[in-house]
């Protein structure tokens, strides 16, 4: 076989792959109600399809021949064989009727959830997320190696080489950090003042405001666009189509705001992976971890920094047509940055916003290794609430039917969230020792940051392993401490607490 050869069949899986992804974002963005039966059979054949070239003869016969062969392929066949032998090895041995079942479980689940949001109710998502976990135990009785539990096999597939045993350790030092400094501002700190936060701005003035930003922050529009959905995402069809979606609140202008500037790190991401491996998996961000990296760079860094909001205030009351006059930058800063306990996830704040990953991946676990059922949800999970956050959901919209990832089949993925959080601090800490990260953000020219990221972190796509970019780029390997410093020396200056 020659590489040309296996570089054609890969292009093959990813146009399969741009389609199934452009149907999923229409799902999720414009797609009449009623034809999601219809979706479901399109999406079951398509993922068929893609599953049956992706562990056929062709693509085995690659891994068998390029096995003792890899210095006949370029930089670019060396790093798609990697991923490919890696996805035919997890799926080669499921049976094509329980994958087509899984996709079909999956595509009928978001129809399903969405209707359970609508009515607040979880028995109308049960039946549909039990399938889905029941059908991702049996894919998982095929792709398990040398995992010590289920939920390991999942945790590979969104963050590869991690574990629970790591992820437990990393977890326990964050918790308790998070738990440490918001004691301290609960004794000695003194609350700013978010009276203002949910005054009226029009969704046309932050819509302006924001797409604004998310240029200058570096993402193109011309390769990508911006739609409305229930619960935001973004998705990289190919290197010229990097689509991103929100919602909006015209009396909480933060959700939609700092859910494009979230996205946003996404697309940025995805827009700057090395063109060179283009149609091929290797064109793909390094892991979700690394992803979330990337959006909360963007929406909790960038977005958390005062140099940033100070240049951009001015702007930020221009847009919302007087609604801000009033309020002085400091106080609107301060505002931003209040810490409080919430039920809602993506409208955390950024000082809580790890537990809310760490209740998700707790749940998860016990989930998957058995410790609980799919009935026990809705009370474990307020349960978890309460202890953690001191707060208890009223109803199952603001509790166990908050998050797209479940009817999606994306168990694994939510710890993600707090691993990109804390490469996102570590990323921090050293680009600031070449760049003047506030000197930056103070000017007209934000690039300096896009481009240490890029040069570090996204022209990779899947060439690296997570560990092998956060060691390349930072010096070491995860540190949790570096976000529970940047947290603890932000709260502490918005709580003016003073340090002993």
């Amino acid at each position: 076989m020659k590489e040309a050869e296996f570089l054609a069949e890969l292009k093959e899986l990813d146009l399969l792959k741009q389609a199934m992804y452009l149907l999923d974002w229409d799902s999720q963005t414009g797609m009449p109600e009623a034809a999601q039966d219809y979706r479901s059979e399109v999406d079951s054949y398509l993922n068929g399809l893609y599953f049956e070239r992706a562990t056929g003869p062709k693509i085995n016969e690659a891994i068998t021949y390029f096995a003792e062969r890899q210095d006949e392929l370029s930089e670019v066949g060396q790093a798609a064989y990697r991923i490919v032998k890696r996805e035919y090895e997890l799926n080669h041995g499921v049976p094509k009727k329980v994958m087509a079942a899984y996709s079909q479980a999956v595509s009928k689940a978001h129809g399903a959830w969405s209707k359970a949001r609508k009515a607040k109710d979880f028995e109308l998502f049960k039946e549909a997320l039990a399938d889905n976990i029941r059908l991702t135990k049996e894919l998982i009785t095929y792709q398990r190696k040398d995992q010590s539990t289920a939920y390991d096999v999942l945790l590979d597939q969104y963050e590869p080489g991690m574990t629970t045993k790591e992820l437990d350790s990393v977890f326990a030092t964050l918790r308790e950090g998070i738990m440490d400094i918001r004691h301290t501002l609960a004794a000695k700190g003194t609350a700013p003042d978010n009276s203002f936060i949910h005054r009226y701005m029009s969704r046309q003035g932050q819509e302006k405001f924001v797409k604004s930003v998310i240029q200058q922050l570096g993402y193109d529009f011309s390769r990508g666009r911006l739609d409305d959905t229930i619960h935001p995402f973004a998705t990289g069809i190919n290197h010229n189509d990097v689509r991103l979606t929100t919602r909006w609140n015209e009396t909480d202008f933060m959700m939609g705001i700092f859910g494009v500037i979230h996205e946003g790190g996404h697309g940025i991401y995805e827009q700057n992976i090395a063109e060179k491996y283009e149609l091929t998996p290797v064109h793909e961000g390094a892991s979700m971890g690394i992803h979330e990296s990337q959006s909360l760079f963007n929406e909790l860094i960038i977005g958390g920094n005062r140099n940033f909001w100070e240049k951009q205030y001015p702007f930020f009351k221009e847009c919302a047509e007087g609604a801000f006059d009033d309020i002085d930058f400091e106080t609107f800063y301060r505002g931003l940055k209040y810490s409080k306990s919430s039920l809602i996830r993506i409208e955390a704040d950024s000082l809580t916003y790890p537990l809310h990953i760490i209740i998700r991946y707790e749940i998860e676990k016990e989930l998957f290794n058995g410790e609980i059922q799919v009935e026990d949800l809705p009370a474990v999970w307020n349960q978890k609430y309460e202890e953690y956050l001191g707060v208890r959901p009223q109803n199952d919209l603001e509790g166990i039917l908050q998050d797209v990832h479940w009817s999606g089949g994306m168990f694994g993925y939510f710890p993600s969230y707090a691993l990109g959080y804390m490469y996102a601090a570590q990323l921090y800490h050293t680009m600031k020792e070449t760049i003047d990260f506030a000197e930056v953000l103070r000017s007209d020219d934000y690039s300096p940051i896009r481009l240490w990221l890029t040069e570090q972190v996204h022209r990779f796509g899947q060439s690296k392993t997570p560990s092998e970019i956060i060691l390349a780029a930072t010096g070491e390997s995860l540190n949790p401490r570096y976000l529970l410093d940047y947290l603890q020396e932000l709260y502490f200056n918005v709580y003016q607490v003073e340090e002993n």
